[in-house]
């Protein structure tokens, strides 16, 4: 475990402790839960161990996980300006402590009907309306979308956001813009992996570990490889920005450009930065207890060496409903995603699919929630034949969730 790793929860930590002994109890709050679940995988090998497989878990065998323990803590510097550290205890994480989120936002008091905030650090891009929940997680299920868990994987925002709104009579309408760097692995996983679904985003010093097969596609002498996601190769800074509407209670629309303004031919010893931008719609309507989301994300990323560009384009789109009904919540979640390889003319690294979620969780008391999750996932790959597996794989998982809160 890196040393360096450790440094923000020991910091949150000493702030909980000392709080008291400081007069900053009022101004400080430290929030969290720990997550052990049930979990009945596919057969296929995880992603996360070098496989191919688009869950989170796999290996076939019913097991009890440790899935993580998340803290957030967030002390208010003034009225207007707050500090907020997430990390999470995760034991697949090589450094099992592994900071999320880092950032300071600054929310000045709103005087008229233009308000403004901004956000310095690193965060998750203002792009998803499923994960809003504590710990950038989906309060509708336990693993969000292929979206927003390849958000998770391989986006942070390095950097500065801005966010303006004006309310009017026809609702809330926002602008959202930011400068970032320290991105320019991102496209890695959507072009050697693709498309996968998981809630376990990726830590800010973790490296990942690539797929096997990909690595033996490309004649790879050893295998185990892993790259960085969060460094910057190329000196250049990335960039996204987008707006919404908002009508309270009603509807909610968002549309993001995103480009990381990655040099396809730089990169380093050990990594190699990608070129990677996309467009991402969203719309989210409530009425009363019930719910709907609609995400879609379009795309591509490119890189390039001593003559060849190879170019993935990537796409996806999903519908989530909700229902809440006194203590229970009942979600379920239709997608489809797909990537085409242009330019190497390597087949075997497109890829179609389409999953199937439903979850239900119970939340008896502030501390505990409970819940249950299905996933029926159907995808078809090339690189799944070279691995020793169906061109046509169908895959299934079913975990149950005790988290508890503090």
């Amino acid at each position: 475990m890196r040393a360096r790793s450790l440094i923000p929860i020991l910091l949150l930590c000493l702030w909980a402790v000392d709080a008291k002994a400081l007069d900053i109890s009022d101004n400080f709050t430290l929030t969290g839960y720990g997550d052990v679940r049930v979990v009945a995988p596919p057969g296929t090998v995880s992603y996360v161990d070098g496989g191919l497989g688009k869950l989170r878990f796999g290996g076939g065998t019913t097991t009890v996980h440790f899935a993580e323990g998340i803290a957030q803590g967030e002390y208010s510097l003034t009225d207007t300006l707050s500090a907020v550290a997430l990390v999470r205890a995760e034991p697949t994480d090589r450094d099992v402590v592994d900071p999320l989120e880092t950032y300071v936002r600054y929310t000045p008091a709103e005087t008229d009907a233009l308000s403004w905030s901004i956000k310095s650090g690193v965060f998750f891009p203002s792009i998803s309306l499923e994960n809003d929940d504590l710990g950038w997680t989906s309060p509708y299920t336990l693993t969000p979308s292929a979206i927003n868990s390849w958000i998770g994987d391989e986006l942070r925002t390095i950097g500065s956001e801005a966010t303006v709104r004006w309310q009017n009579d026809f609702g809330t309408l926002s602008l959202v813009g930011a400068l970032t760097c320290c991105n320019d692995e991102a496209g890695t996983l959507m072009a050697d992996r693709g498309w996968a679904l998981d809630d376990r985003p990726t830590g800010l010093f973790e490296r990942v570990r690539l797929p096997e097969a990909t690595e033996k596609l490309f004649g790879a002498q050893l295998l185990n490889a892993r790259t960085g996601m969060f460094d910057e190769i190329d000196g250049q800074p990335g960039w996204y920005a987008g707006g919404g509407w908002q009508l309270p209670g009603i509807v909610q629309l968002s549309v993001i450009r995103y480009d990381n303004e990655g040099n396809p031919r730089a990169r380093t010893a050990r990594d190699t930065a990608w070129d990677t931008r996309f467009w991402a719609l969203g719309a989210r309507t409530s009425w009363q207890s019930f719910t709907l989301i609609a995400q879609a994300m379009r795309g591509d990323t490119v890189i390039a060496g001593h003559g060849f560009v190879s170019q993935t384009q990537f796409q996806s789109a999903f519908l989530l409903a909700s229902y809440d009904w006194n203590d229970l919540r009942f979600s379920a979640r239709e997608e489809a995603f797909a990537t085409r390889n242009v330019g190497a003319n390597n087949a075997n690294l497109n890829e179609d699919g389409d999953a199937f979620t439903a979850a239900v969780s119970y939340t008896p008391h502030d501390w505990v929630r409970l819940a249950c999750e299905f996933i029926a996932l159907h995808s078809r790959r090339g690189e799944y034949v070279t691995a020793g597996l169906p061109y046509d794989q169908n895959d299934s998982q079913f975990q149950i969730s005790t988290r508890l809160f503090f």
